[in-house]
């Protein structure tokens, strides 16, 4: 990790742990099932530094939904990556959550909506 980073020297100083067993835990209702491909995420967006636009490819994946924490870093640098690679995205709102609300209420209601539909989880149809 680069000292570089503004964001992982938190990691490498300790102040967060990711190869403890408990900070890195699958819960049983969201593991993978047998067969199913696992994508280890290394950066911040989820491309960078992973095989995860192989295996979409390879797949015929186009279309991303977006979810997560931090909706200001993890969710805004995937949706940039994913934008620049051509694919179609969705932006699950409330599925996304940000330290900063009212970042998240711009980053949802005015800079995603330039690169990806952005709605509610309720009003999405898989």
């Amino acid at each position: 990790m680069s000292p570089n980073s503004r964001f992982f020297p938190l990691v490498t100083s300790g102040a967060m742990t990711f190869d403890t067993e408990e900070a890195s835990k699958v819960y049983d209702e969201v593991a993978p099932l047998p067969g199913e491909i696992v994508v280890t995420k290394k950066r911040i967006s989820a491309f960078t530094g992973s095989d995860l636009e192989v295996v979409l490819r390879s797949k015929g994946i186009n279309h991303l939904v977006l979810t997560g924490i931090a909706t200001s870093g993890v969710v805004l640098s995937t949706l940039r990556e994913a934008a620049d690679k051509d694919y179609i995205l969705t932006v699950l709102s409330d599925s996304c959550a940000d330290q900063d609300e009212e970042v998240h209420r711009v980053l949802t209601t005015k800079i995603y909506p330039r690169q990806a539909e952005v709605i509610e989880t309720q009003a999405w149809k898989p």
